[in-house]
């Protein structure tokens, strides 16, 4: 008998010693390379974390009824597992892998599950803030490339919660729709600018299996206070980021791990009642400053060909 019809059948059955070579060696032999590739890593990787804490059935089935309810906890508005994902930190380390760009490109931080497509274009400094809660704020910014060239027509996304901490989503028939959402263009200049309300830190949705397994961990639920952007171009690598206010008392232990040094933006209090008045606020009022840079598709291209991706 040949070396290789011997190895076939010591893995045609199951044996715990070898319980991960067993079940990947069941894949046929026409499947796609790295459907091959990823899942012979994550059985690998799951039978190795079985064996070492030793499950029980019972915990094992805990577990399955666990991802059954987070499962069944979605909807067309809420995603459950985008939840466990982001703060098992997963969420992050997948945009990190995915987004190496140029040293000065604006970085990337996870999406959040509750961005929503199609928001209203506005023409720069319109007020989003659409319910009146909350301090009035001025948000102001460049868009330019890596050579600080400006990036004329970008589109700059954003949306927030509320001063109750909620999106509008989530809020249906209490919020106005679209409140706290707007989509803007960078002008000639690579400039765009916009009214809104200081963002406030605020829980992710803790009343399902997400929030019972922050519980669990001895975790709050809490978001630091940000405004989340998508920046984006023709001909350059589309940044989906936040931008967090320096004083919120979550901002070093931010639930889903969004927060990077860089996106820390410097907010200033503003008590020129002249000032409030041209942009229709009451002093005193927020502002604050953030460009963004985007990187060449073809120099994020090159970054991830020298880094072997």
């Amino acid at each position: 008998m040949s070396e290789t019809t011997r190895s076939e059948r010591d893995l045609a059955y199951f044996d715990a010693a070898r319980s991960a070579d067993v079940v990947n060696a069941r894949m046929g032999p026409d499947i796609l390379p790295r459907m091959r590739e990823v899942m012979t890593i994550i059985v690998t990787h799951l039978h190795a974390a079985v064996k070492e804490a030793r499950l029980t059935t019972e915990e094992w089935m805990a577990g399955i009824e666990f991802l059954t309810k987070t499962g069944q906890m979605c909807s067309d508005w809420r995603q459950e597992f985008i939840l466990l994902s982001d703060v098992l930190g997963v969420s992050m380390l997948v945009d990190a892998l995915n987004h190496d760009r140029p040293e000065g490109s604006t970085e990337n931080t996870v999406l959040g599950p509750f961005y929503v497509e199609d928001a209203p274009r506005y023409e720069n400094g319109t007020n989003i803030c659409l319910d009146g809660k909350g301090e009035p704020l001025v948000v102001r910014g460049r868009v330019t490339d890596n050579e600080g060239h400006p990036v004329v027509g970008a589109t700059v996304d954003v949306w927030a919660t509320n001063d109750d901490g909620f999106y509008d989503v989530q809020q249906k028939g209490i919020q106005p729709d679209y409140n706290l959402r707007g989509v803007f263009t960078t002008d000639a200049r690579g400039e765009y600018w916009f009214r809104t309300a200081k963002p406030r830190f605020y829980p992710i949705p803790d009343d399902g299996t997400v929030g019972k397994l922050l519980a669990a961990l001895g975790r709050h639920p809490n978001r630091a206070a940000h405004l989340h952007f998508i920046v984006k171009a023709p001909g350059y690598d589309t940044v989906v980021t936040h931008i967090f206010t320096p004083d919120c008392q979550y901002l070093a232990e931010d639930t889903v791990f969004g927060v990077k040094h860089s996106l820390i933006a410097d907010f200033r209090k503003v008590d020129d009642a002249a000032e409030a008045d041209k942009l229709g606020f009451n002093a005193p009022f927020w502002a604050v400053d953030r460009n963004f840079v985007l990187a060449r598709n073809e120099d994020v291209g090159r970054n991830r060909r020298a880094a072997g991706r």
